[in-house]
């Protein structure tokens, strides 16, 4: 189950509506040379699955399993020196592929929609990967909504304009313990996905 390089920590998570929750940190190894093998943490689930990203060259992802196990980490997309530019959304495609593959369903994918940009390159990317995860959920009759900043943070923090310190602060007084800014805005978007039922109430 476990890598032999890194074991993966697992705690019991709480703090969030509903049931109890088991939580694996980093699932899967980094994509930046291209996604080979097996996952850390096997993903494999009879029923339906969670996914929610935080999209970018180092995307941070997590994923609710049916049985409650709650597994995240970040992946690198960025290509090398002498790659086209192209081959991050190659390799975001495989990976999608394989989270799909070994959670066997995934019912829903969450995102955060970002609506402002610092510059007009993180624009390009953030469209691109948008673009891509989009067409992958039509293209495997996946429902996908996004979740604006503003509510993210609210919810995690309190505060609609919340730094990524508060969030990370706030994922690991839950039990989580996020590598860095993208793994925590993608386990802020799981908690509200799970205490909102993903924007019901």
């Amino acid at each position: 189950m476990h890598s032999k390089k890194e074991r993966c920590e697992i705690n019991a998570v709480t703090d969030v509506t509903g049931p109890s929750y088991i939580y694996v940190t980093r699932a899967c190894a980094h994509a930046c040379t291209g996604y080979k093998g097996e996952p850390d943490t096997s993903v494999t689930t009879s029923k339906s699955a969670v996914l929610t990203l935080d999209l970018g060259s180092t995307t941070g992802w997590a994923m609710l399993l049916a049985d409650g196990t709650i597994v995240s980490g970040t992946m690198q997309f960025r290509p090398s020196r002498y790659e086209g530019g192209g081959m991050r959304y190659l390799r975001f495609r495989s990976w999608l592929d394989h989270l799909l593959s070994s959670a066997k369903e995934i019912g829903s994918v969450c995102f955060e929609e970002v609506r402002r940009h610092a510059g007009t390159d993180a624009a390009h990317l953030y469209g691109g990967f948008l673009a891509h995860l989009s067409a992958w959920c039509e293209l495997n009759h996946i429902p996908y909504q996004g979740v604006p900043v503003g509510t993210i943070k609210r919810h995690t923090t309190g505060k609609g304009n919340a730094g990524k310190d508060a969030v990370i602060a706030a994922m690991r007084s839950k039990g989580f313990t996020p590598e860095d800014d993208n793994e925590a805005d993608a386990l802020a978007i799981l908690t509200w996905v799970i205490d909102t039922q993903g924007g019901v109430r």
